[in-house]
């Protein structure tokens, strides 16, 4: 067996840009020879995909699938909308989807190995897209929710395909009413957050740290105004109060009938289900948030290709 040295594989990550075991691979089958190790890259389409690796992928789509006490939701990046909207791309974060619920994986790096209903695991199938299309994909994160008893309750904003969109929601909703009922009101739960943008789902999972900082502005905005400490204190404990109504979900007017607390939406939808309801957690996927997207200029562009 050729003894492959970290010397060729730095270098033929540095060629390609593949990644380090793919490169060590390469090398292995190729018995050391470096030119054969880039051809055997290409073949793979790993070299071509590499060298994408660092365009800024912000569009694409947020997936869901769910099946029985679960849900997953992932987020598959592409370059540009027109991509998104590819029915081969929008198959393969179905696929991926899929398979993060089948096997009950949230862990992208994990997702990334594991095999899905066609054979080839979620990078391969990513790779031979990127090879495909000639655009970086790149699978960003992805989230499992479940419940003991009850239904995971999803919604897709603006669907562009079954089960995929721009603005994905998984709501756990525990109940061991009637089913049917627990679904629709999780269902009404979920266009709610896709509404409203809850960070936390009560005051006691709010980020301690956050909330600090937040009470620090208050205190120093209310005691600009000369008051006494006293009524400071109380002005602050207001301002806080009106922070959870913003952030808190189930502190938030419910958007269905814009003057029910989702508190007590929760109690009434109980009733009505003959059983108590629990919201246990959610997830909101809103694609591209957070990641900062490049800025071109056309004109330069059209310039720089023409030779300009």
């Amino acid at each position: 067996m050729t003894q492959v040295t970290a010397d060729q594989i730095k270098s033929l990550r540095e060629t390609t840009g593949a990644g380090m075991l793919d490169c060590r691979k390469a090398l292995t089958e190729s018995a050391g020879n470096m030119d054969n190790a880039i051809d055997w890259l290409r073949k793979k389409g790993i070299a071509g995909a590499a060298k994408k690796s660092g365009r800024i992928a912000a569009e694409g789509v947020v997936a869901i699938a769910v099946e029985g006490l679960k849900g997953a939701i992932v987020e598959l990046n592409s370059e540009t909308d027109f991509v998104a909207r590819n029915e081969q791309f929008q198959k393969l974060a179905g696929t991926i989807a899929e398979t993060a619920v089948r096997h009950s994986i949230g862990d992208v790096e994990e997702l990334k190995n594991t095999s899905t209903s066609y054979g080839k695991t979620v990078a391969e199938g990513i790779t031979y897209m990127i090879a495909t299309i000639g655009e970086n994909i790149n699978l960003r994160r992805a989230a499992i929710l479940g419940v003991t008893h009850g239904i995971v309750a999803s919604y897709i904003h603006n669907a562009v395909a079954p089960g995929m969109g721009k603005i994905g929601i998984l709501v756990g909703i525990e109940s061991t009413g009637d089913l049917t009922k627990v679904e629709a009101f999780g269902k009404q739960i979920a266009m709610h957050i896709a509404a409203a943008r809850p960070e936390a789902l009560s005051t006691a999972d709010l980020s301690a740290d956050k909330l600090a900082r937040e009470r620090a502005v208050y205190r120093e905005q209310a005691a600009a105004s000369g008051k006494p400490p006293e009524v400071v204190e109380k002005m602050v404990e207001g301002r806080v109060r009106k922070y959870y109504e913003e952030v808190v979900l189930l502190e938030q007017l419910f958007v269905i009938d814009g003057k029910t607390k989702i508190l007590s939406a929760v109690a009434n939808a109980a009733k009505d289900i003959g059983a108590p309801v629990k919201i246990t957690g959610f997830i909101s996927y809103r694609l591209g948030e957070g990641i900062e997207k490049a800025q071109s200029d056309f004109a330069a562009e059209v310039k720089a290709a023409a030779g300009a």
